[in-house]
C-alpha cells in the first residue's frame, strides 16, 4: 500500500537548494522518496528512530552526507473528506 508523502514548503525549498549545489544527488533523492511512499522501513533507507527533541520523528539516509527527517501522521482520509 502506497502512502501519501506530504512535503512542506521548507522541505521543497531546501531540496531544490541541495540539488542545485549537488546535482548528482537528485536521482537518489527521487528513489528515496519513492521508496518512502511504498515502505518507509526498506533496508536501503536505513530508517531509524530519533532521540531527544526529535523523539517523535524518524530519519532515513539519502546519501553519504544527507539524511531526511520524517514524521508519521495517522490520518483517516475517509473521515477527513467524507
Amino acid at each position: 500500500m502506497s502512502k501519501l508523502l506530504l512535503r512542506s514548503s521548507s522541505f521543497i525549498r531546501a531540496a531544490k537548494r541541495f540539488v542545485r549545489r549537488q546535482p548528482y544527488i537528485a536521482d537518489e533523492l527521487k528513489v528515496v522518496l519513492e521508496l518512502l511512499s511504498k515502505d518507509q522501513f526498506h533496508p536501503k533507507l536505513k530508517t531509524h528512530k530519533l532521540k531527544g527533541e526529535l523523539q517523535d520523528s524518524w530519519a532515513c539516509s539519502v546519501g553519504y552526507n544527507c539524511e531526511l527527517f520524517l514524521r508519521s501522521l495517522n490520518i483517516n482520509l475517509k473521515k477527513l473528506f467524507f
